[in-house]
């Protein structure tokens, strides 16, 4: 697709990924509109889009209320037309083991990660469809491929989202429209202080819990595994960039050179096999202290 008089949409846009892609696809001459909640974080971004006179314009909304996402995209399109590309990146993570993660905590993860993406999409789709064509950008991540433990209310919304692109990819081709996901690795934002805040009930009485070797162990193998990313931000929003101007565009992205790897030994490998490297990893032997 050529940039000329694109429209962009941009979900989560105020910080982490979704803010380092607003700033770049602003500054290769897409006409950005960068959704977020929080109006401290609106009005810094509206700063830098002024001081380096970029088409980018902050909006409100949030993507678990129906009536501020239609309020957003009906700004959107009343400032600059239909929207040509729109990028769900709004997320959040709990770090909870499934027995013990609360059904409420558990429902605010799959309503930001998943039902919010279709919230959007929704909204968007008509217009796109109408003419004939469009590009939905849906954030995944290598954990919508495999899951570890502790991570298993993040990694079931992103199977969500992979499964659900994948329908929706079909639904709208005939309509000159294309779906793809973003499948990052562990890229450092300040989604994982979010994470921390949403978490520490969690963490907190994990030492109490019957699971407390296996968050131990899973925060000290983290750390190791995380210690020396070097991917940013910006790396991934090069990505998108590349996602919105591939004609075609390929189905996934994968980002980072760790979920390169484990797109492919996913692909390759039994699950018998990658059983054991996550057990030998995170040191989850059966009967271990």
């Amino acid at each position: 697709m050529s940039e000329t008089q694109q429209t962009v949409l941009i979900t989560g846009a105020t910080d982490g990924l979704g803010r380092a892609t607003a700033i770049l696809l602003a500054g290769e001459g897409y006409r950005v509109f960068a959704a977020g909640r929080s109006a401290e974080k609106r009005a810094a971004l509206e700063r830098l889009a002024r001081e380096r006179k970029l088409p980018l314009t902050p909006i409100e909304m949030d993507v678990n209320d129906d009536g501020s996402v239609e309020r957003a995209v009906a700004e959107v399109e009343s400032a600059a037309g239909a929207i040509d590309v729109l990028v769900n990146n709004a997320g959040i993570v709990y770090v909870a083991v499934m027995e013990e993660i609360r059904l409420e905590d558990l429902r605010r993860q799959f309503e930001t990660n998943f039902f919010a993406i279709v919230r959007v999409t929704q909204r968007v789709l008509p217009r796109m469809r109408a003419r004939g064509r469009g590009r939905i950008i849906n954030m995944s991540s290598v954990a919508g491929k495999m899951a570890l433990p502790v991570m298993g209310p993040y990694a079931a919304t992103k199977h969500a989202v992979e499964g659900m692109s994948d329908a929706l990819r079909f639904e709208v081709y005939p309509f000159g429209i294309d779906v793809i996901l973003i499948e990052p690795g562990y890229i450092r934002t300040n989604i994982e202080n979010v994470s921390t805040e949403l978490s520490s009930a969690y963490v907190t009485a994990a030492e109490k819990s019957p699971y407390a070797r296996i968050y131990a162990n899973f925060l000290k193998t983290w750390r190791e595994l995380t210690k020396d990313v070097k991917t940013t931000p910006e790396d991934c929003a090069r990505v998108i960039l590349g996602a919105i101007r591939d004609t075609p565009p390929k189905a996934r992205y994968p980002v980072t050179r760790r979920a390169k790897i484990m797109t492919v030994m996913r692909r390759i490998l039994s699950d018998k096999r990658m059983d054991r490297n996550i057990i030998r990893s995170f040191h989850l032997e059966r009967g271990a202290k």
